[in-house]
């Protein structure tokens, strides 16, 4: 644990040696990276039993959506970093020439990078890549409620990075209230729309800029003309998904009515073909972080509307993947965003129901997942829909493209990141215009009379 001093102390350490300019070199930052998935390397496989301890991931689960995720982002920012560093040349229009124009891409400073608990590794490192390559420090804090996988990235980090450049700072809450406290030159926060308007009011007492990755009720919307084989496989797959605790998972399901039945018979067999008639047996299965949580989930569950799945143990934290069918917005599974193993699914007949109901939960959900085979339908819900990213006939995937950016619009985040769009994000953007000093445009200097014209004809 760190106490006010220490972190005051940890802060102005990193804005010393950002402030000397280190971290600004192409090669340090390589070397940096090198580094970093080195460790990764090294750690993985005690993060998996951390993942597996913390939230009772499966190897698969834990290297596909944490280690190696985190790897490939590292392989991809390596390979392509000296090509984002450079100088970006921009045209210059003809009042301000002979001239050059170009944007700088120049580290933000020192960062505030706070991860969440569902994806801990994974989440902790993809923003900790970007400020890396953008040449920034930064000071990290884990949630405590994976208090084993924290330990385990404390160790990484603490091994490789000197505090100066990468500080982990351990504890709870009381810990976040104080580093939220201190002037940062950039805050990246990963977690609820709650507590993000909490760390957006803090940063807004030093008019730090902030990058909000959120949540929302994310819609999947299975059209007549699905594929329902597709369709069923990979909204499973991207529902069941760490127990439900991933913030771009289907929050609910809208099916068109004509396909409703076939569609409910189908997703219960494939559940049960992914995880077996009792998914507690299941290797494959998480579980939910917390009892708090796997209580306020449990309450979400309506005995009456489920189809499948429903049952639950507290000892365990264990609740199965359950789908729940006649759902309305008066449902208490509607009121929030669900952030476990419940699938409620509600039925339309027309596009102005969908977007009727995506409005009345939320404006700007984080997803959105559209199932059709027509490109008219794909459209007409893409621009009818404002989300902040999301895939056609898929779930999930969209975030494996490190050439997306991923992030929020509106109440679900501001802000995106990913490759080079991380990079930028953790960068600021600066304009320069070279002039020469061997002609001079006599045109924009006073007396104006008779200039008029000619401005007029460039300025048009």
């Amino acid at each position: 644990m760190k106490n006010e001093k220490e972190i005051i102390e940890i802060v102005n350490k990193q804005r010393t040696f950002f402030n000397s300019s280190v971290t600004h070199k192409y090669d340090f930052r390589i070397d940096q990276l090198l580094k970093l998935k080195e460790g990764i390397k090294k750690f993985e496989s005690q993060f998996s039993a951390a993942l597996k301890d913390d939230l009772g991931k499966s190897e698969f689960e834990s290297y596909a959506t944490e280690t190696g995720f985190v790897l490939h982002d590292l392989t991809n920012t390596i390979k392509h970093l000296k090509k984002w560093i450079k100088p970006k040349r921009i045209k210059t229009p003809l009042l301000s020439q002979p001239a050059s124009s170009q944007i700088l891409f120049t580290p933000l400073g020192v960062n505030l990078i706070i991860s969440p608990f569902n994806y801990p590794v994974g989440l902790t490192f993809a923003p900790l890549i970007a400020a890396i390559a953008a040449g920034n420090t930064a000071v990290i804090k884990t949630s405590e409620l994976t208090p084993t996988c924290s330990m385990e990235i404390q160790k990484l980090i603490d091994e490789i990075f000197d505090p100066e450049y990468i500080a982990y700072i351990p504890g709870k809450v009381s810990e976040t209230t104080l580093l939220l406290k201190q002037k940062f030159d950039h805050i990246f926060f990963t977690g609820s729309p709650k507590v993000g308007s909490i760390v957006m009011e803090a940063a807004a007492k030093h008019l730090t800029p902030v990058t909000l990755e959120l949540g929302g009720k994310s819609p999947c919307i299975v059209h007549s003309d699905a594929n329902l084989h597709i369709a069923v496989n990979r909204i499973v797959y991207g529902k069941f998904m760490n127990a439900g605790q991933t913030c771009v998972a289907p929050d609910y399901v809208m099916v068109h009515q004509s396909i409703k039945e076939e569609f409910l018979e189908k997703i219960k067999q494939r559940i049960i073909n992914m995880y077996g008639d009792d998914a507690s047996l299941s290797p494959d299965f998480g579980r939910i972080v917390n009892e708090q949580h796997y209580s306020r989930i449990v309450n979400l569950i309506d005995q009456d509307k489920v189809i499948v799945g429903g049952q639950f143990n507290k000892a365990d934290r264990y609740i199965a993947p359950t789908v729940m069918e006649n759902v309305t917005l008066k449902d208490n599974v509607m009121a929030e965003e669900i952030f476990g193993p419940i699938l409620p699914v509600m039925e339309y007949n027309n596009f102005d129901e969908i977007f009727d109901t995506i409005s009345k939960l939320s404006q700007h959900p984080l997803a959105c997942y559209i199932f059709s085979e027509s490109k008219a339908v794909q459209d007409k819900l893409i621009s009818g829909i404002q989300f902040g990213g999301g895939c056609v006939n898929h779930c999930i995937q969209h975030l494996v493209n490190p050439n997306l950016p991923f992030g929020g619009v509106g109440e679900s985040g501001i802000g995106s990141y990913h490759g080079f769009n991380g990079f930028e994000r953790f960068s600021h953007k600066k304009s320069i215009l070279k002039a020469v000093s061997w002609f001079d445009l006599s045109l924009i200097y006073p007396p104006y009379q008779k200039k008029i014209k000619t401005i007029r004809r460039i300025m048009k």
